[in-house]
């Protein structure tokens, strides 16, 4: 039987065929496309032989369904894993140090449904005005988890994603203790290593320490995203990019509170892992009549949490630790880690006062 989540309800109908449209899906060469990825990756020496249907479905979807540009990010996603353990290792979490992290320091939860282009929204608030070094690599490993399940979860496919940070509680002592290396890795991660199509990233809540905190972010983004950066002094002004009933009650919504999305349950449920996890393209482009109900999004009360998920994930993370690229088997030259995350001379003089 498969678990249906409420927790990323997925976009239908004419919606659905549009957003199939802007990602260049065409169903009648999907499977063939799906199929002379998994082909490619097979004849990888330095990659993993075989992976689920559904990430890679969502690794093509995100790169418009350019060949050339899926087998790059893939690549670059199991390089990335095996660069990177302190992101992609000890993922569990029900750990004290992540269960500590998501309990009290940081909500970044995925809104459950979409916006009427087709875009997901997630919102990233801190809980605590000060982590120290770990909890922040830490937060940015449980954000690269959530991204995993994604790759699984979003059986439609979206149109493309949108940020929104609130900086409420930024202090001026969590700039001291950001790490340039840390934050180029993720960086990679996210715009280089997986499918995401940022379109959007809305900062609410601002003060002069978010400014600077956008200032030391910025060298990390590539042009076109930093262009889509929004700097809100009135929280109205959001409520022209996001539709102001799909945000939780915190932000002037109708999508239940915070706490709610991350930690609360509305109906407790259970379930074993595996289950859920569709394995070929026919699963994964079967309709799903839950799905199919509504796209209105304050209608919805979810019977799970992103906590709750994370958790249930577990043995998936933990399998995935040996898919990673072994450089000792890439044909010609390895990545050289020292230039993939070199730092440019004069950014580490950077000073954030």
């Amino acid at each position: 039987m498969k678990l249906k989540s409420d927790l990323l309800v997925q976009p239908s109908g004419e919606l659905s065929k549009k957003i199939r449209e802007e990602l260049k899906e065409d169903p009648a060469t999907r499977d063939r496309d799906l199929a002379a990825i998994k082909d490619w990756l097979r004849k990888q020496p330095h990659l993993p032989d075989e992976w689920e249907d559904m990430p890679l479905l969502t690794f093509l979807r995100g790169s418009s369904f350019s060949l050339e540009k899926c087998k790059r990010k893939l690549d670059m996603y199991f390089t990335m894993r095996a660069a990177c353990p302190e992101f992609f290792t000890n993922r569990d979490a029900t750990s004290p140090a992540l269960r500590e992290v998501l309990k009290t320091k940081l909500q970044g939860p995925a809104l459950p449904g979409v916006t009427p282009n087709g875009r997901r929204v997630t919102i990233c608030r801190g809980l605590y005005p000060s982590l120290d070094s770990q909890q922040i690599t830490d937060t940015l490993k449980l954000a690269l988890m959530i991204g995993d399940i994604r790759l699984i979860e979003e059986v439609e496919g979206v149109a493309g994603d949108i940020y929104i940070l609130d900086g409420a509680v930024l202090g001026a002592s969590l700039l001291g203790r950001l790490s340039p290396s840390v934050i180029k890795k993720f960086m990679i991660c996210v715009q280089e290593a997986y499918p995401v199509k940022l379109k959007e990233v809305h900062i609410i809540n601002t003060s002069p320490t978010v400014e600077r905190f956008v200032t030391f972010v910025k060298p990390f983004l590539k042009e076109k995203i930093r262009k889509r950066i929004f700097i809100h002094k009135d929280l109205k002004d959001l409520y022209k990019y996001v539709p102001q009933e799909m945000l939780p009650k915190e932000y002037g919504g109708q999508c239940g509170t915070m706490d709610e999305l991350q930690r609360k349950f509305y109906t407790k449920i259970s379930s074993v892992f595996g289950s859920k996890v569709p394995h070929t393209s026919a699963d994964a482009t079967k309709p799903d009549s839950q799905f199919a109900e509504t796209n209105e999004i304050h209608t919805i009360k979810c019977s799970q949490n992103w906590t709750d998920k994370l958790i249930e994930y577990r043995d998936w993370f933990k399998a995935q630790d040996a898919l990673v690229a072994n450089e000792s088997l890439r044909p010609g030259r390895p990545t050289n880690y020292d230039e993939l995350f070199g730092i440019d001379g004069s950014f580490r003089q950077l000073a954030i006062d």
